[in-house]
């Protein structure tokens, strides 16, 4: 399963890596195919001191928390999205948040599904027609289901 992340989600998995999300970027790798634009990197960087001083990581733990999360997922250049996939993405989100077109452009682009905490956002495209958006506890059901269909 394809799954788009966004900035809040990887943004959290950062903030507490024991967290559920934590775990299901970490551990989930197995079963869920996880996808970003590659924007996301910059906008954890841009946040680096704020992560910093709510964690008390050090610079090199902040960056080793990073890599893993980064290493389970595809960070996809939005030069690569198509002119259709943006134009919706935009008309999606204009009223909500503008800033998230990218990841809706992605999760089209990928027929995916997002991955998003922002629950202003998640009503929002719901209002629109856009389904294809999990909650963590949705993913986490499927994680577990996945684990047990493995035993």
């Amino acid at each position: 399963m394809k799954i788009v992340v966004d900035t809040n989600i990887v943004f959290s998995a950062i903030l507490n890596t024991r967290s559920k999300i934590g775990q299901l970027l970490i551990n989930g790798s197995k079963y869920f195919e996880f996808y970003t634009v590659g924007l996301l990197h910059d906008e954890i960087i841009a946040h680096k001191d704020k992560i910093l001083n709510s964690t008390k990581y050090s610079q090199d733990q902040f960056n080793e928390i990073f890599e893993i999360f980064a290493n389970r997922i595809v960070f996809v250049d939005d030069i690569l999205l198509n002119d259709n996939d943006l134009i919706e993405a935009v008309e999606l989100v204009s009223d909500v948040d503008p800033d998230d077109a990218l990841f809706v452009a992605l999760t089209n682009h990928l027929m995916a599904n997002l991955w998003t905490g922002d629950k202003r956002l998640m009503i929002g495209l719901k209002k629109k027609g856009f389904s294809r958006i999990l909650t963590t506890d949705e993913i986490y059901e499927i994680f577990l289901d996945k684990q047990l269909d493995n035993r």
